[in-house]
């Protein structure tokens, strides 16, 4: 089994890198995340959850030893296969899958392509109380108005990811007042 491969990066596609390791290409789908941060000729070190079937031998690569966990524990929920985990990874940070399984938030995961309600249902219920504890983390759970300011980003056309940034931008003592934080959140945006 492969468990890390450690290399340069020779080629990226759509969806995948190639690692070249000692001469050896190796291609490795990764998310889109990982994808935007490295170029052609970086060298990289990636964690590996290997896929072997009778007509498939595929790598799947992450930097943190927590995206591979919860990759993991999402490959276990009935009707998600590699590419949709990956998929829910690329569009959700570690914090808001956290906060989305400990606050029972399936919308959190509807806002991801190919996630329906159901599906949605069934990673909570998947991942209620198998959730990794990885280093100090404490529940970040928010506001209902950090929710509603949320929601407000992303139907101006931020992601979920920007839109939870923005939010944490926040400062503690500020106002509940919705529109004020939304003012606040979109600040967050327009600085350099």
């Amino acid at each position: 089994m492969i468990s890390s491969l450690n290399g340069i990066i020779s080629y990226i596609s759509n969806d995948s890198l190639t690692v070249d390791v000692q001469g050896v290409g190796f291609e490795v789908f990764v998310d889109k995340n990982l994808l935007t941060q490295h170029q052609v000729g970086d060298s990289l070190r990636l964690l590996i959850h290997m896929i072997i079937r009778q007509d498939l031998l595929a790598l799947y690569g992450f930097s943190t030893q927590e995206e591979k966990a919860i990759f993991t524990l999402l490959l276990g929920v009935d009707g998600i296969g590699p590419k949709l985990a990956l998929a829910i990874l690329s569009h959700l940070s570690m914090d808001n899958i956290r906060n989305a399984v400990l606050a029972e938030k399936p919308e959190y995961f509807v806002r991801v392509p190919g996630v329906g309600k159901k599906t949605a249902q069934k990673i909570i219920i998947h991942l209620q109380g198998k959730f990794p504890k990885i280093g100090d983390y404490q529940s970040l759970q928010g506001s209902s108005s950090d929710d509603e300011v949320i929601e407000s980003l992303v139907a101006l056309g931020f992601s979920v990811i920007e839109a939870q940034t923005a939010v944490q931008s926040i400062p503690k003592d500020f106002t509940d007042d919705v529109e004020e934080r939304l003012r606040y959140a979109l600040q967050f945006f327009s600085t350099p």
